[in-house]
């Protein structure tokens, strides 16, 4: 920084503020101030800039500017010789926007976190005052553009910004313990968190996801055991027999769940609430000892068990789950009796499919029918950091909702 010994501390937040508008650190990407500048060959009127609101806290008059700047010896601004106005030495143009560039300045810039929220740019700019040559300090803020206690701060070179993170006396601020490390380090380190993070997520759902699995097949496994002994098969040349056929042979002795049964075929499954065989015994019993018939049609009965009856549990379930799915979305036609081929009712309820349908006779009623680093993306328009000089980067009034971001 100048030596401004002879200037009053109002005089030298004036000068560093307005020479921060016009530095390398803000100048190029502020939009704002660089229209101004192309209006008169690098010139802004001191109206112009008693506009910004961070220089206008400091004050409100053209020649308090002016003589402000002509104490300071950076030598970066001139002074109009009618003093209204003020532009960029130059003699002193920006740096190139190279690669080089870039990486100088990135190679000089440090972090820090561990600032109690309600720290203001001034107070940090005070702290940083005697450890070192600062030329720019952004406060970084989150996505409600309150500080988030950290910053990022360029300093005068490479060799500097080494020695400042090693420095005892910025470990500590007001009682607070310090993060203090080369900002390319900070960013480093939050790559490889960021790549842990996504590594232990992807472990994390790859678990959850077995557990799922091996949850859902418990439940399965427990849905097949608590139906052992329920399934009754059937066969034979049963015609045009439908499945409320079966509800109608059985209706007053076991209540079915689920008959897997396609009108035409020559067999077929029912799964009843209560054990198959007792169920096959009772209407045998009304029927006087003989094996039920379906619509005047012989059928042979069949007590299913072991693996063949674990794998036709298993059907079943399916076959319930994806009548459930296609009822949930929009496709599982109607509760009761559904539709016939063609479209046609069919009292019977048969679609000609594998799903369940609803027998609506006396004493009759089937369960089976009861049933969702971290910094916010950067705007069009130019971000402006909050600097070294105590300025948030702001233009005046009358261009704020085009330029002014409040960074």
């Amino acid at each position: 920084m100048a030596d401004n010994q002879e200037m009053s501390p109002l005089e030298k937040k004036v000068a560093e503020q307005i020479e921060y508008y016009f530095g390398d650190h803000n100048l190029p990407r502020d939009k704002f101030l660089k229209e101004q500048m192309q209006l008169d060959d690098g010139w802004v009127t001191l109206e112009t800039m008693l506009k910004f609101n961070r220089l206008k806290t400091l004050t409100s008059e053209a020649a308090f500017i002016v003589e402000a700047l002509e104490k300071s010896k950076s030598g970066l601004l001139e002074i109009s010789e009618d003093k209204t106005k003020i532009r960029r030495n130059p003699t002193k143009p920006l740096p190139e926007n190279s690669e080089e560039y870039r990486d100088s300045l990135k190679h000089k810039s440090i972090y820090m976190k561990g600032f109690p929220l309600e720290t203001t740019l001034d107070e940090v700019k005070e702290w940083l005052a005697d450890k070192g040559t600062v030329e720019n300090i952004y406060m970084r803020k989150g996505a409600l553009k309150t500080f988030k206690g950290s910053i990022f701060a360029v300093l005068e070179s490479e060799e500097a910004a080494k020695a400042f993170v090693e420095r005892a006396d910025v470990k500590v601020y007001k009682e607070n313990e310090m993060i203090v490390m080369m900002k390319e380090a900070y960013f480093t380190k939050k790559m490889s968190e960021r790549k842990q993070n996504r590594v232990e997520a992807k472990a994390k759902a790859k678990t959850d996801k077995e557990d799922k699995q091996k949850q859902a097949e418990e439940e399965e496994l427990k849905s097949l055991n608590d139906q052992k002994g329920c399934l009754l098969k059937f066969s034979g040349e049963l015609g045009q027999t439908s499945r409320e056929d079966f509800h109608t042979v059985f209706s007053d002795h076991a209540q079915i769940k689920w008959i897997d049964f396609t009108r035409g075929a020559k067999e077929g499954t029912i799964l009843f609430h209560s054990n198959a065989k007792d169920a096959l015994q009772k209407v045998r019993e009304a029927k006087g000892g003989e094996d039920p018939k379906v619509k005047d049609h012989v059928v042979q009965w069949e007590i299913l068990e072991g693996d063949t009856e674990m794998e036709m549990l298993k059907k079943i379930i399916e076959d319930q789950q994806e009548s459930m799915n296609r009822r949930k979305q929009g496709r599982g036609g109607h509760r009761g009796r559904g539709r016939g081929r063609g479209g046609r009712r069919d009292r019977g309820g048969d679609r000609g499919g594998r799903e369940q349908t609803q027998f609506r006779g006396k004493k009759t009623k089937f369960d089976s029918d009861e049933e969702g680093d971290e910094e916010p993306a950067s705007p069009k328009t130019s971000k402006r950091p909050l600097d070294s000089n105590g300025q948030d980067n702001e233009a005046p009034v009358s261009k704020q909702a085009k330029s002014e971001n409040g960074s």
